[in-house]
């Protein structure tokens, strides 16, 4: 598998000071993770387009933007639009999937779909080729600071087995709970990208955190 992708939530940072938490990352992470919520799909309302349309002038890392919300068709391209490396909607909200992958990449973004807490991954396995990210909620979506449920990494194991047998060019990204000690077995269950928060903006210096996930994760 390709080196890991580390990608510190900036949910988890102080929102007062979003451009210095960006920045106290530049260096030793590889992507900074920005969680959209509407408090409709999810009961929880974060930010939204003015907010990563400023921050994105700010840091040189690329972003990866993952959107709980209703009706992805109508506010993600805007993502994408603004300079947004990756932008990640829920199956359970899209209507047509394959079809939105196709605009956010024409866009100018990659493409990435994102599965929650209860629902079954192999009925979406055959769409993988479409996309760029397949992230897997190791927590139920809508909020930080979720406990690692590792019961869910049964559908990390069954989308790495889909993307080994058909050599896909995917990143599995889990998203949820991811700490150092919770890392390790994201990575052996077939990870390689890994969003953590509290883990990263909870310690003194976010950037020895995320040296510390790398290495934690054995890669």
């Amino acid at each position: 598998m390709p080196p890991p992708i580390i990608a510190p939530s900036i949910l988890a940072a102080d929102f007062a000071r979003l451009a210095e938490e960006a920045r106290a990352v530049e260096g030793a992470a590889d992507w900074l993770h920005v969680d959209v919520m509407d408090n409709h799909f999810v009961p929880n309302l974060t930010i939204g387009l003015p907010v990563v349309q400023s921050l994105i002038k700010t840091s040189t890392l690329p972003f990866d933007v993952h959107l709980m919300i209703e009706q992805p068709e109508r506010w993600s391209i805007g993502y994408a639009e603004a300079g947004a490396y990756n932008v990640t909607f829920h199956v359970e909200a899209a209507d047509d999937p394959v079809a939105l992958a196709k605009n956010l990449r024409a866009a100018g973004s990659r493409a990435g779909l994102a599965i929650d807490r209860d629902t079954p991954v192999e009925p979406y396995l055959e769409l993988l080729p479409h996309f760029d990210t397949l992230l897997i909620m190791t927590i139920k979506a809508g909020f930080g600071g979720q406990a690692f449920m590792p019961e869910l990494l049964d559908k990390v194991r069954a989308a790495r087995r889909q993307v080994d047998a058909g050599h896909l060019e995917l990143r599995i990204e889990v998203d949820g709970g991811i700490a150092r000690d919770t890392i390790e077995a994201a990575a052996e269950a077939g990870a390689d990208a890994f969003v953590a928060g509290t883990a990263v903006y909870a310690s003194a210096d976010p950037a020895a955190a995320v040296r510390a996930l790398r290495q934690a994760a054995g890669r």
